[in-house]
This record gives structure tokens, sequence and C-alpha cells, in this order.
């Protein structure tokens, strides 16, 4: 696909996904998939432009709704053309995502849909406590974890969290994110986080090059 086929289907992407056309993004990308391998055609159709979406957003551009729905539409686009069997998702390491203590859903919500429609792999955890979330994580030998928080306090018990995790002999990266960090950008440094994702296309990038560590 040449530069300007790319921009030019970009383009129509992203207004497709603006206005809800779900069946026009299916178009879109079943006409671009006939010339493109699967994860090929997420890296430079669907990443560019949720990434492009979730700028506007924090310009102040586009409704949180228009990347909430861009998001979930993407990643059921995504889960048809490249779908869990596909050995690009089993290649990658195990890794999650979960609300902490608070009972906060749609920030985390965007993430998921934004990870999954880049063609990550990712176990939702839904809303834990501490005990809960040491166990499941260990057993299920997660290597890189999300973890959002609302509130201030449940951000300050990562700290606690991560070395309950640590003396489980767990080899993780941890990535946070919400409110609490947005506030403070040094907090997630002080709670003994490997990772900061401000938004949900920083959250992506955060664990692009965690596993570009971890590989």
């Amino acid at each position: 696909m040449n530069i300007n086929s790319m921009v030019a289907l970009q383009a129509e992407l992203e207004n497709a996904l603006l206005r809800i056309d779900k069946n026009k993004v299916k178009d879109i990308l079943t006409t671009a998939f006939q010339n493109e391998s699967p994860f090929h055609l997420v890296e430079i159709l669907i990443v560019p432009v949720l990434e492009k979406i979730g700028l506007g957003w924090e310009n102040g551009e586009y409704s949180l709704s228009q990347v909430y729905m861009s998001g979930r539409i993407c990643e059921e686009m995504v889960d048809l053309i490249l779908p869990p069997s596909d050995p690009s998702r089993i290649m990658q390491p195990k890794m999650a995502i979960v609300t902490f203590e608070d009972y906060h859903i749609l920030g985390k919500r965007i993430v998921y849909s934004a990870l999954r429609a880049s063609g990550f792999e990712i176990s939702n955890f839904g809303q834990m406590q501490s005990d809960e979330l040491v166990e499941r994580t260990t057993q299920e030998k997660v290597k890189i974890l999300l973890i959002s928080t609302l509130m201030l306090p449940s951000a300050l018990h990562i700290k606690q969290l991560i070395t309950r995790l640590k003396e489980k002999g767990n080899q993780i990266k941890v990535i946070v994110g919400g409110a609490p960090f947005n506030f403070d950008s040094q907090l997630w440094h002080e709670v003994g986080a490997d990772g900061y994702g401000a938004s949900a296309p920083e959250a992506v990038k955060t664990v692009r090059r965690m596993l570009g560590e971890l590989l």
C-alpha cells in the first residue's frame, strides 16, 4: 500500500468511526485486508486512526463517547481479521487489565478496547482487591499488568500491591493510569510502577515498549 492510499484509507476509517458507522468500517477493513496481512493492517491503519481520535478527544475536538465507540468497533473488527488463535496473539506475553479497589469502569474499558483493537491479547480482570489480584496474577503468570484507579487511596495502595507481587516471585511489569496519576505526574514513580499511561493511546505505546523489553 503506497503512502497516498494509506492516508486516504486512514481518513476514510476515521470518518466512519466518528459517525459510529460499523458497516462502513467493516467495508473499509475488508477491502484493505485483501492486500495486507492482518497484523500489518492493524499497525498501519487501525492503530494510527485510534491514536488520532484519542488525541482529538484530548484537544476537545471529539466526545468521550466517540473515543469509546471507536475502540469498541475496532476491537470487534480486529477479532474478525486477527482472531485469538492467530500466532501473532499466541506468542505475546500474558497481559491483564484491572480496576484496583475502585468501582469505575469507563476509563479502563476504553484502554482495554484500544489494546484489543491494536492486536494485543489481554485479559480483563474486572474490579479486584489486593488479595484476589495477587493470587490471580500469580496463578496466570501475568507478565504485564495494567492497573486503573480513580481515587488517590487506591493509587497509593499499588505500592504495597507491587511489593506483594514481587515477594511471590512474579517477574512482572506494572503500568498504571487514572485520575490520581494524571494529577501528579510523579506518582507512578512513587508507587513503584514500571510505566504510566495518561490516555488510551499512551497506554498502547507503553505496552509496546514493555513488550520490547520482555521479548
